[in-house]
Protein backbone atom coordinates (compact mmCIF):
# COMPACT_ATOMS: atom_id res chain seq x y z
CA UNK A 1 0.00 0.00 0.00
CA UNK A 2 1.54 3.35 -0.88
CA UNK A 3 0.80 7.03 0.44
CA UNK A 4 -0.81 9.45 -1.22
CA UNK A 5 -3.89 11.77 0.25
CA UNK A 6 -6.38 8.95 -0.20
CA UNK A 7 -4.60 7.13 2.99
CA UNK A 8 -6.40 9.47 5.57
CA UNK A 9 -9.78 8.94 3.59
CA UNK A 10 -8.95 4.89 3.94
CA UNK A 11 -7.97 5.50 7.23
CA UNK A 12 -11.35 7.27 8.17
CA UNK A 13 -13.17 4.96 6.59
CA UNK A 14 -11.75 2.00 8.55
CA UNK A 15 -12.20 3.65 11.62
CA UNK A 16 -16.13 4.23 10.91
CA UNK A 17 -16.26 0.11 9.85
CA UNK A 18 -14.63 -0.49 13.23
CA UNK A 19 -16.79 1.84 15.49
CA UNK A 20 -19.68 -1.11 15.38
CA UNK A 21 -16.90 -4.25 16.01
CA UNK A 22 -17.09 -6.25 18.96
CA UNK A 23 -14.44 -4.29 21.70
CA UNK A 24 -12.79 -7.47 21.61
CA UNK A 25 -12.50 -7.43 18.46
CA UNK A 26 -11.08 -3.61 17.47
CA UNK A 27 -8.96 -1.20 18.82
CA UNK A 28 -11.28 1.30 17.92
CA UNK A 29 -14.10 -0.44 19.01
CA UNK A 30 -12.90 -0.24 22.75
CA UNK A 31 -11.50 3.18 22.54
CA UNK A 32 -15.34 3.80 21.84
CA UNK A 33 -16.90 1.78 24.33
CA UNK A 34 -15.17 3.43 27.01
CA UNK A 35 -16.37 7.04 26.04
CA UNK A 36 -14.55 10.45 24.95
CA UNK A 37 -13.25 11.24 27.68
CA UNK A 38 -10.65 8.17 27.42
CA UNK A 39 -10.34 9.00 23.74
CA UNK A 40 -9.22 12.46 24.16
CA UNK A 41 -7.11 11.33 27.38
CA UNK A 42 -5.53 8.91 24.47
CA UNK A 43 -4.90 11.56 21.79
CA UNK A 44 -3.57 13.41 24.64
CA UNK A 45 -1.28 11.12 25.49
CA UNK A 46 0.03 10.90 22.04
CA UNK A 47 0.73 14.12 21.33
CA UNK A 48 2.91 14.58 24.37
CA UNK A 49 4.80 11.48 23.14
CA UNK A 50 5.09 12.98 19.98
CA UNK A 51 6.77 15.74 21.35
CA UNK A 52 8.86 13.87 23.40
CA UNK A 53 9.90 12.10 19.88
CA UNK A 54 10.80 15.08 18.68
CA UNK A 55 13.14 16.66 21.15
CA UNK A 56 14.96 13.64 21.97
CA UNK A 57 14.10 10.50 19.85
CA UNK A 58 15.23 9.63 16.48
CA UNK A 59 13.89 10.41 13.21
CA UNK A 60 11.58 6.80 13.05
CA UNK A 61 10.22 7.69 16.94
CA UNK A 62 8.45 10.84 15.57
CA UNK A 63 7.57 9.00 12.24
CA UNK A 64 5.71 6.67 14.77
CA UNK A 65 4.48 9.02 17.12
CA UNK A 66 3.31 11.64 14.77
CA UNK A 67 0.92 8.83 13.07
CA UNK A 68 -0.37 7.29 16.62
CA UNK A 69 -1.55 11.26 16.63
CA UNK A 70 -2.93 11.28 13.07
CA UNK A 71 -4.62 7.81 14.03
CA UNK A 72 -6.04 8.79 17.39
CA UNK A 73 -7.05 12.39 16.17
CA UNK A 74 -9.23 10.75 13.88
CA UNK A 75 -10.94 8.29 16.11
CA UNK A 76 -11.81 11.61 18.17
CA UNK A 77 -13.32 13.29 15.06
CA UNK A 78 -15.37 10.20 14.19
CA UNK A 79 -16.67 9.84 18.18
CA UNK A 80 -17.27 13.65 17.58
CA UNK A 81 -19.04 12.90 14.17
CA UNK A 82 -16.58 15.15 12.54
CA UNK A 83 -15.66 14.65 8.75
CA UNK A 84 -12.09 14.52 7.91
CA UNK A 85 -13.54 16.83 5.09
CA UNK A 86 -14.27 19.40 7.69
CA UNK A 87 -10.93 19.80 8.66
CA UNK A 88 -9.52 19.65 5.34
CA UNK A 89 -11.62 22.26 3.97
CA UNK A 90 -10.68 24.31 7.36
CA UNK A 91 -7.29 23.87 6.44
CA UNK A 92 -8.39 25.11 2.63
CA UNK A 93 -9.78 28.26 4.45
CA UNK A 94 -6.84 29.02 6.40
CA UNK A 95 -4.50 28.42 3.41
CA UNK A 96 -2.86 31.60 2.33
CA UNK A 97 -3.86 33.67 5.16
CA UNK A 98 -1.12 34.70 8.01
CA UNK A 99 -0.89 32.16 11.12
CA UNK A 100 -0.89 35.48 12.86
CA UNK A 101 -3.62 37.16 10.86
CA UNK A 102 -5.82 33.96 11.26
CA UNK A 103 -5.31 33.67 15.04
CA UNK A 104 -6.18 37.47 15.85
CA UNK A 105 -9.16 36.94 13.64
CA UNK A 106 -10.85 34.20 16.05
CA UNK A 107 -9.66 36.73 19.01
CA UNK A 108 -11.71 38.95 17.84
Amino acid sequence: MSSSPDTLARLEQTIASRRAAAPDQSYVAQLNARGLPVIARKLGEEAVETVIAALSGSREELVGEAADVIFHLMVLLAAKDVALADVLAELDRREGVSGIAEKASRNA
